[in-house]
């Protein structure tokens, strides 16, 4: 299945401007504000999604991040752990020290807890000693049912340890550069789940972003092949997080469409109704967390997958 109704999010408790990660993600701003007022208003933030995502149906486990080790981006679970249908995990190695200290057996003990079985953990995060680093679902947008997974390289996103992913977990690699603009140059995007997000039926995708144009068909043509509706946006829209959506179900089975508020007003007309013939759209005010995390609601959402 490409959707599930099971959401594993992770509450913060010291949430903030990275350093760390500030290094190729280009989305992060930082001015200077006071670190408890950040985390106050990222917490409001993180509560009123979580609210909304039970309100519409969807299974929430949220589990609460500890105070030590001090993890300012442990709101992006994603990025270092992904759950599989079969009862397979993977666990990813991670390009900042301070974001590698996020991997937790408590939150795996907590979606056990939930009545998920787990079968076996895949762990490459030993690569993080080769310098190498996948960062999830971040790096990697999978397309479930087709057994693809699109990856935009980077310096969080390394050929090799992508490679090795696929094989294990029988996905097909669909690799492309992806660059911005920052400061008046043309930088790697720093995570594939910026640039697109695959739903059961349609594709988001910044195809502006991808200079190459063998790269640009390669990526449009697996899209196409799959029989996936694409609907494209341009980088100023991927800037707003436009890319960083995620379709999910509820209980019911009912499709809805995470995005921010931030990429559901960048969006037009045209695109807002393309969507919406594929879920109800579910926009989710998370300002803070965008402007000092450098990611959106997908981020903060790793789909449960386990049986």
């Amino acid at each position: 299945m490409q959707t599930t109704s099971t959401i594993l999010m992770i509450e913060p408790i010291c949430f903030g401007y990275n350093e760390q990660t500030a290094e190729n993600n280009y989305f992060q701003q930082n001015d200077n504000a006071q670190s408890s007022e950040i985390q106050a208003n990222a917490l409001k933030e993180f509560q009123n999604m979580t609210q909304l995502l039970h309100k519409a149906g969807v299974k929430v486990i949220v589990v609460e991040d500890s105070a030590e080790p001090r993890t300012p981006d442990s709101i992006f679970p994603n990025n270092w752990i992904s759950f599989h249908d079969g009862g397979f995990i993977a666990v990813y190695p991670m390009f900042a020290p301070n974001r590698r200290q996020e991997r937790r057996v408590e939150v795996v003990n907590a979606v056990v807890n939930q009545g998920f079985t787990i079968k076996e953990i895949f762990d490459f995060s030993a690569q993080e000693n080769e310098g190498k680093f996948l960062e999830g679902t971040g790096s990697m947008v999978f397309d479930r049912v087709n057994r693809r997974a699109y990856a935009a390289l980077s310096e969080r996103t390394n050929e090799d340890v992508l490679l090795d992913f696929c094989e294990k977990f029988d996905y097909t690699p669909v690799i492309f550069n992806a660059m911005q603009t920052f400061e008046g140059k043309r930088l790697p995007v720093y995570h594939t789940n910026v640039v697109m997000s695959v739903g059961d039926k349609f594709a988001v995708v910044c195809l502006q972003s991808i200079d190459n144009e063998k790269e640009r068909n390669l990526l449009k043509n697996s899209l196409l092949e799959t029989q996936k509706e694409i609907i494209e946006i341009s980088e100023a829209q991927m800037h707003n997080f436009a890319g960083n959506m995620l379709e999910i179900e509820n209980t019911k089975g009912e499709k809805i469409i995470a995005l921010s508020q931030t990429a559901y007003n960048s969006l037009n007309n045209n695109q807002l109704q393309t969507l919406e013939k594929y879920g109800t759209l579910l926009p989710i005010a998370i300002p803070t967390i965008e402007k000092y995390g450098g990611g959106s609601v997908r981020c903060m959402m790793a789909e449960v997958f386990c049986n």
